[in-house]
């Protein structure tokens, strides 16, 4: 199958597919006569492997692990838990960081009940007051929704 029917099967942009090629998570498919990359029924199931990492916002550093193990079946699989179990911190750390941040934004929205002028606006007061470091470090250790920052 050609890369647009992979993608349309997949469900995964064939900006995507390529990047995947290039980072080696999936491997190069043969060319036709005409150049056009021919994808197998192997390169689908990768691909599907790969997409249900990426939806449980796996790195690709962690795919690529998982896909060691998942090509050598006889390898003992304790570094797959490990590998787990060191997402699920992950995983619970931001959930943490987030709980901070959505308190942190209750908090200032407290500041305003949307009927003063914008000069008058205890939100815009408070954004203007200068912040502890601290407090800057916590938040932009979370960035914006977690997992977005690697999402292919």
């Amino acid at each position: 199958m050609k890369i647009g029917e992979l993608s349309r099967r997949s469900g995964c942009p064939v900006e995507t597919i390529r990047y995947y090629e290039r980072e080696g998570l999936i491997p190069e498919p043969l060319r036709s006569a005409a150049n056009y990359r021919l994808y197998g029924e192997a390169h689908a199931e990768r691909l599907s492997f790969i997409r249900h990492c990426r939806a449980l916002d796996m790195t690709l550093d962690e795919i690529r692990s998982l896909l060691i193990y998942h090509d050598h079946p006889e390898q003992p699989c304790g570094e797959v838990n490990a590998l787990i179990d060191n997402h699920l911190e992950h995983v619970a750390a931001r959930i943490a960081q987030l709980q901070a941040l959505e308190q942190a934004l209750v908090a200032l929205r407290a500041r305003c009940n949307g009927v003063s002028a914008a000069g008058e606006c205890g939100i815009l007061s408070e954004l203007a007051r200068p912040v502890e470091s601290e407090a800057i470090q916590e938040t932009e250790s979370v960035g914006h929704v977690p997992g977005t920052h690697r999402r292919v």
